[in-house]
């Protein structure tokens, strides 16, 4: 029997007339299985796998993957393989349960591996609490939003994340085609990934210095240019687009290209060292001028960028203030619509006894596994409750506008924050750098979901499925996901350090190190830093330039930007190949297919690849011979890596444009 064939309403992305309504792919009188034994299986399954490929890959590139691509894909492929029937709303359970995954990664990787950096000590059971505190407030903190942002802007924000999900998910309905070239994609993407990772047959990273030409200016000039050959980076490109990856990569071209030189430029004949470093800025690579200078122009960026976000949002906040007070004193005027099935969330009182409880055990987690002062364990958690509720919605707004969730930048801006409250409270020194970084991590997580959560939301609310089952389950994929990265960070740590010539690149996290340790060990910050990125920002704020993207493109290393600008402009060419529209729809359709390949298989072998480090595979005699570390540190091995990207782009395009038979 073929399956029934589903598609969206036409109205589903524009928004709606006057008197028009929404009706979902599944309507509110029709029944289907969502929450079974199937989907809460597999949903944990992959809670937990991607959980540890996301971590590994946001460590490497700074980049957290949003897992609900191609847990979404795998989901259809296994329904469609098993001839499950009506399988779509028991995908979209999977997919949400399982995206708790990337959502929980980003709120730990770009936190709790400073602690390391800083040379401090952490135990699994602080990294697993704070990660699952932070989940469950920043589900709790999203509910009473999702009408405004779901329902009642319909039409308003492209949400391009959630789109892609939602249509991978009912094209599913009539068979599993598409995860056909998505295990193609993480076959080729998780090989090629591989081999860099374990075998270093070429070097992942080509710089200009490998040309002797290019060279000379790098050494004069400090004029570097830098690239990740890796195929995940440039699958997560193409998601991106071209337009959000050409902003961050221009914040970074402005860093490397004109910052990083005038710092030199104007430093060289400093005598002594300036800031908080013992070297001479004439002795500087252009590599150190930006870690130690350069960085924290982006960082003051990203934290005034977090403050426009707030102040933009302020009417949404205090609608769902007013929408939550009238519920809770019965004054809320509910209409038939509120009680459909598709329309039915939380109680809101169900919601205040979840924040409250949680509230009590952050508190308790706080006073007993932190920092064992009552004083300072209720100023961390007045800090976290009140951070979190605010860039609640900038969390939503970022996702549902550009499909990328600012949350490092509003991270670095709690723990300034926090820092200058704590030391107030005689929280300093060690322990007040793991305490600020711990309650740095639980906002983190709670905003990296919040924002990761609506996502699903959106998903739902296009296809049919009850909210509060989304909501309810969400809560067991976030304690999975918790689980899961405690222990992927800690193995991370003992495999590749996040210091030294092959650690883990951490760039979030070591920006979270920089800014804290002066903060906490009363020295002085470099504001003038903050103050110049905060003013860079206002200004692009004032010229329609989303500040936030340029700001994180100032502050993570060139490496990774200019793949993803390379994966941005493939996406650009595929989408935009023919006159034909319906031909360049389906073929940007296939291309996130392969893009998602790409990003999965790539994230998944080099979890692989990091656990053969671990167990000592690469130290094998057999092995030995097979491996070419220094070959891909040279300037061949960089050339070879830069001709075999360049073949994966041509690869992505022509398969992206290739007919379906």
């Amino acid at each position: 029997m073929e399956p029934s064939k589903r598609t969206l309403p036409e109205n589903a992305y524009r928004p709606l007339k006057e008197g028009e309504s929404y009706q979902p792919v599944v309507p509110a009188s029709q029944k289907m299985p969502e929450v079974t034994r199937y989907s809460l299986i597999w949903g944990l399954i992959y809670a937990a796998v991607f959980s540890m490929a996301a971590a590994y890959l946001g460590l490497k590139i700074g980049q957290v993957f949003e897992a609900a691509i191609p847990i979404a894909i795998l989901a259809v492929g296994a329904s469609a393989f098993l001839r499950r029937k009506d399988a779509l709303l028991e995908n979209v359970i999977i997919q949400s349960i399982g995206a708790a995954s990337g959502v929980v990664v980003a709120g730990a990787i770009f936190t709790i591996p400073a602690i390391y950096i800083l040379k401090l000590e952490i135990h699994f059971y602080q990294i697993f609490l704070a990660s699952l505190l932070g989940g469950f407030l920043g589900i709790l903190f999203m509910i009473p939003f999702r009408k405004y942002f779901v329902q009642e802007m319909h039409g308003q924000f492209p949400f391009p994340e959630a789109t892609a999900t939602t249509e991978v998910l009912v094209a599913g309905e009539s068979g599993g085609s598409q995860a056909k070239v998505l295990i193609k994609a993480m076959i080729v993407g998780g090989l090629y990934d591989f081999i860099i990772g374990t075998f270093y047959w070429w070097s992942e990273v080509f710089t200009s210095r490998a040309v002797p030409f290019l060279a000379g200016l790098a050494d004069k000039w400090k004029l570097v240019f830098r690239i990740n050959v890796g195929a995940a980076v440039l699958g997560l490109g193409y998601i991106v687009g071209l337009q959000y990856s050409a902003i961050i990569a221009a914040g970074s071209f402005v860093s490397w290209f004109l910052l990083v030189p005038l710092v030199y430029y104007f430093g060289q004949n400093l005598a002594l060292p300036f800031g908080n470093t013992t070297q001479l800025i004439s002795a500087m690579s252009a590599e150190q001028i930006f870690f130690t200078y350069v960085r924290h122009i982006g960082i003051g960026g990203i934290a005034c960028a977090g403050i426009i976000g707030i102040i933009r949002s302020s009417k949404i906040i205090g609608g769902a203030l007013k929408l939550a007070w009238n519920e809770l004193t019965g004054k809320s005027n509910k209409s038939a619509a509120d009680d459909r099935r598709t329309s039915r969330d939380l109680s809101m009182s169900a919601i205040a006894a979840g924040i409250a409880l949680t509230a009590l055990l952050v508190l308790l987690f706080f006073q007993f596994g932190v920092v064992h002062n009552w004083t300072q364990a209720i100023v961390g958690l007045l800090i976290v409750l009140v951070i979190s509720f605010l860039f609640t919605t900038v969390a939503a707004r970022a996702i549902a506008i550009v499909g990328t969730n600012p949350v490092s930048g509003m991270t670095l801006m709690t723990l300034i924050l926090s820092s200058l409250i704590l030391v107030r409270v005689g929280l300093t020194g060690a322990s007040g750098m793991v305490s600020a970084l711990i309650i740095g991590g639980v906002v983190c997580t709670a905003l990296s979901m919040a924002g990761g959560f609506i996502t699903d939301l959106k998903i739902g609310y296009w296809l049919g499925n009850t909210p509060v089952n989304q909501q309810k389950f969400k809560f067991l994929g976030t304690l999975v996901a918790a689980a899961s990265v405690g222990f992927v960070i800690m193995m991370l740590n003992e495999t590749y350090g996040f210091e030294g010539p092959n650690a883990l690149v951490a760039p979030q996290a070591n920006a979270m190190a920089a800014v804290i340790k002066p903060l906490m060990s009363n020295q002085p910050a470099p504001w003038m830093l903050y103050i110049v990125g905060a003013i860079f920002a206002l200004i692009l704020q004032m010229i329609g330039v989303p500040p936030l993207a340029f700001a994180l493109g100032m502050y993570i290393p060139l490496e990774l930007n200019t793949p993803l600008l390379a994966g941005g402009i493939i996406a650009y060419l595929v989408s935009n190949a023919s006159k034909d529209e319906s031909l360049n729809t389906l073929r940007k359709e296939k291309g996130t297919l392969i893009a998602s390949g790409f990003i999965a298989g790539g994230a998944i072998m080099g979890v692989v690849s990091a656990f053969l480090k671990y167990v000592g595979f690469n130290d094998a005699s057999l092995v030995q011979p097979i491996l070419a570390v220094h070959w891909a540190e040279s300037s061949g091995g960089q050339l070879l890596a830069l001709a075999l990207f360049a073949a994966l782009c041509i690869f992505f395009v022509a398969d992206a444009k290739k007919s379906e038979s």
